[in-house]
């Protein structure tokens, strides 16, 4: 790495050859990314349900905010690796569709990024696990519209 300066005298890095840049790939690639996720996930479990704590978040400005709400922690961290956008950005729509449960679906998903990394180490192709979540979620889905009922009362005053 070098600095050196352009003709209006800015200065600007130079970076041999990708010195210092490390192309990832397959499952040291997978596991970097479930990593970054399941980092986030980590960050968030400790600020869930009724007892869970506060984290103090402090911007590049210097402004200080303390909340325990996913999105809101979510919103003013600056993440990098796409993982956790990912993860950032599912908080965001839960929010957008449902108005809460921003952390439960990020530890969620954490809880999702950590069980399909002990089958890739065994050796299951991503695809496969892929499938088999799609497949729980349909399960999943059917289960809760079985067993739920949706009553309409009617009051009369």
């Amino acid at each position: 790495m070098a600095l050196a300066f352009d003709e209006f005298g800015r200065p600007f890095i130079i970076i041999k050859e990708q010195e210092q840049k490390t192309r990832l790939r397959g499952l040291e690639a997978q596991k970097a990314n479930i990593s970054a996720g399941k980092a986030i996930a980590r960050i968030l479990k400790t600020s869930l349900g009724p007892k869970g704590m506060d984290k103090m978040l402090q911007s590049p400005d210097g402004d200080v905010t303390v909340t325990n709400d996913g999105a809101t922690i979510l919103e003013q961290m600056d993440v990098d690796n796409q993982i956790a956008k990912l993860m950032v950005e599912l908080s965001r729509s839960q929010d957008y569709e449902i108005g809460d449960g921003t952390t439960g679906v990020v530890v969620m998903a954490g809880a999702l990024l950590e069980q399909a990394e002990l089958l890739l180490e065994r050796g299951i192709h991503p695809i496969r696990i892929a499938e088999g979540y799609e497949m729980a979620s349909r399960i999943a889905f059917a289960y809760g519209e079985d067993s739920s009922e949706v009553r309409l009362w009617s009051f009369k005053f």
